[in-house]
């Protein structure tokens, strides 16, 4: 009995070991990833700066213009839904206006939820940043969270 008690408290063990590594490696792979995305940005400028370089690339879409914009696009559109607080979406924003500069087949907009609420609950946004791909009127693709040009460019294929 007591060597069957002692094999579950050692099997036990070894599972939360296994489980402690596991999350440890997620949490590095993460980190490298956010790292990779920064590093893979190259922006050396402010962020204001930055957003004045993505204006010329990015269109801002309010409620006014969004069907025009974005439903009536004949393009594939990427919208970035952000809010200027927002520490992840700073971080995203250089990468996404990189990807707008290399893929002039698809059109990147930028949604502010604060002004913009409307669209941020028509398109069911509930954490920022958000990524959704509209193609010919309908939402194809959405995306959460801090992600990779890579992941970025997987998303609107």
């Amino acid at each position: 009995m007591k060597d069957k008690i002692s094999t579950i408290i050692l099997l036990a063990i070894f599972i939360a070991l296994l489980v402690i590594i596991y999350n440890l490696t997620s949490n590095q792979a993460m980190q490298s990833n956010i790292s990779e995305n920064l590093v893979n940005t190259n922006t050396v400028t402010s962020v204001e700066n930055n957003e004045e370089e993505e204006d010329m690339e990015i269109m801002k879409v309010s409620k006014e213009n969004f069907e025009k914009e974005v439903l009536q696009s004949d393009k594939k559109v990427l919208i970035d839904f952000y809010a200027d607080w927002c520490g992840p979406c700073k971080m995203l924003s250089p990468i996404v206006a990189e990807f707008a500069k290399e893929n002039d087949t698809v059109k990147v907009v930028k949604i502010n939820i604060d002004e913009n609420e409307e669209l941020a609950v028509q398109y069911g946004v509930m954490s920022i940043p958000t990524l959704v791909v509209v193609e010919n009127g309908e939402t194809k693709n959405t995306s959460i969270g801090l992600i990779s040009k890579s992941e970025i460019e997987e998303l609107v294929k």
